[in-house]
């Protein structure tokens, strides 16, 4: 790794701490007054939302196959992690380190549930991968709400309560660092490319339906990372909850942000995720606005908010610092 590279990511993470102190500050002054434990929810929120959005954007924007069902991921992550935050209360472990165990324990559930799933399934493509990937969302959906541990169909209540903002803030960013950081490697190149030209990657002696499965499998890593986060957060779930329109919303944050962009994810994930509930006042009327703005952005930007453009903080403080040499480029 180049030192630039280095310096890079080091300025990156000076901007991400910023971010963070900037946003605590407001919640510890209390800068939205009564509302100010309501924002903070919708925060914390968008966090684990994120971590969902863009996990689902390796497979779709990454990999250039179209999945529904990814909340199948998403529930088996959440209540792996439930039933093992649940076993291991009082045993010794902080709230921290019970938090980490089960996200973890979730995320792994759901990696290996998408290695089962992407072996027969990333040999299709297109729509027919899309039926398999949301009847399996399907199939998941049924057993949860027919198995007695995780509440028999009915809400699944008494999770604990190890999900705050601070937590979920550093979850994400650590998650979202290490996509950033798989999607920048050879083996995201490679996947990149097979996205590009499947019959060409194939014709040059990639293996593609490996490198698709070990994709797929990381993606559903990551939504069971995100699901477990959403559980200690919420406290009570029902298999309902994710159902065909929880993939769909996902698929559509993903797509309004910009497929192959992970700076599109966390915009659009954070900015849908928050829309309904920012809102809520106006409830008549919250889901028509949603509505029109997915319209409105398939219209005047079918290949969404960012495209494939990434967000770069070096690469803005360099146009900051050389605006020249910007403006001598566009001559």
């Amino acid at each position: 790794m180049t030192k630039r590279r280095l310096a890079s990511y080091g300025l990156n993470l000076v901007g991400v701490t910023l971010l963070y102190a900037a946003i605590t500050l407001t919640f510890t002054f209390n800068a939205f007054g009564k509302s100010t434990t309501y924002i903070q929810g919708i925060c914390t929120t968008a966090c684990y939302t994120i971590i969902m959005v863009t996990s689902l954007n390796l497979v779709v924007g990454f990999m250039g196959e179209f999945s529904m069902g990814h909340a199948g991921f998403v529930s088996v992550g959440a209540y792996v992690s439930a039933i093992v935050s649940g076993a291991l209360a009082g045993h010794g472990l902080s709230d921290l380190g019970l938090l980490l165990v089960a996200i973890l324990a979730g995320g792994l559930a759901a990696g290996l549930m998408g290695v089962a799933v992407g072996i027969p399934a990333l040999r299709l493509r297109g729509d027919y991968l899309a039926i398999v990937t949301m009847a399996f969302a399907e199939i998941i959906r049924v057993c949860f709400c027919n198995f007695s541990i995780t509440g028999g169909g009915k809400t699944m209540s008494g999770i604990l309560k190890l999900s705050t903002f601070d937590r979920a803030f550093w979850i994400m960013v650590v998650c979202v660092t290490i996509m950033f950081l798989f999607v920048r490697s050879r083996f995201g190149r490679t996947v990149q490319a097979i996205r590009e030209d499947y019959i060409a990657a194939s014709a040059s002696g990639i293996n593609v339906t490996y490198y698709k499965v070990l994709t797929f499998a990381v993606s559903a890593f990551f939504a069971g990372i995100g699901g477990g986060v959403y559980a200690h957060y919420m406290t009570a779930m029902i298999p309902t909850n994710f159902n065909f329109n929880y993939s769909a919303e996902l698929l559509s944050e993903v797509i309004i942000g910009g497929t192959g962009s992970l700076t599109g994810s966390i915009i659009g994930a954070a900015f849908l995720s928050s829309l309904p509930e920012l809102m809520r006042d106006f409830s008549t009327y919250r889901m028509l606005a949603y509505s029109v703005v997915l319209v409105l952005v398939m219209l005047f930007r079918p290949g969404g908010i960012f495209g494939r453009w990434e967000f770069s903080l070096t690469r803005l403080l360099d146009r900051l610092a050389h605006p020249k040499a910007k403006a001598k480029k566009g001559a």
